[in-house]
């Protein structure tokens, strides 16, 4: 027997250049029967679309996965990306946003984060802040976590509850 749940959720939309969760938001995605659109350029081998799946692949220019996005993205959307820019243009669309380790973004922090990386990329150009080897490692800790975010989320918008 499958349970069908509607979610008040458009899609969830994954910018997916580096995104090490695909597969587990396709997962959560059936089993909350929300549309998932991902969204790559043609730098990257996505796996094919499949049932309640939309692989779109775009140029391989700086900003393309971004602007398709933007473009497409809309009120009661979940946005998955680590990027802040893109994350600030899904809160301002009205969408649910959040990072590939299950950090929600919020309009009362996205400020503050654009506003450090600005301030850390000023520090590198000057020599003053030494330049790093990345984000961390993504670790099974940073998978779980994201399943309970993205699992969290969706259970409220069924609930019709704010997240």
């Amino acid at each position: 027997m499958v349970i069908i749940i509607k979610s008040l959720a458009h899609k969830i939309i994954v910018d997916a250049d580096a995104c090490p969760v695909k597969s587990e938001i396709i997962t959560v995605g059936r089993q909350f029967n929300v549309e998932v659109l991902i969204v790559a350029s043609f730098d990257h081998r996505m796996a094919p679309a499949t049932e309640g799946v939309t692989v779109i692949q775009v140029d391989r220019s700086d900003q393309s996965v971004d602007l398709y996005i933007a473009n497409r993205i809309s009120k009661g959307d979940i946005l998955v990306t680590q990027d802040y820019g893109l994350a600030t243009i899904g809160l301002a669309k009205g969408a649910i946003t959040l990072s590939n380790r299950g950090q929600l973004y919020r309009d009362e922090t996205i400020d503050f984060m654009l506003e450090r990386r600005h301030e850390l990329a000023k520090q590198r150009r000057n020599g003053k802040y030494a330049r790093g080897s990345g984000p961390k490692p993504f670790t099974d800790e940073d998978r779980n976590y994201f399943l309970q975010s993205m699992t969290k989320v969706l259970i409220s918008l069924q609930e019709n509850k704010s997240v």
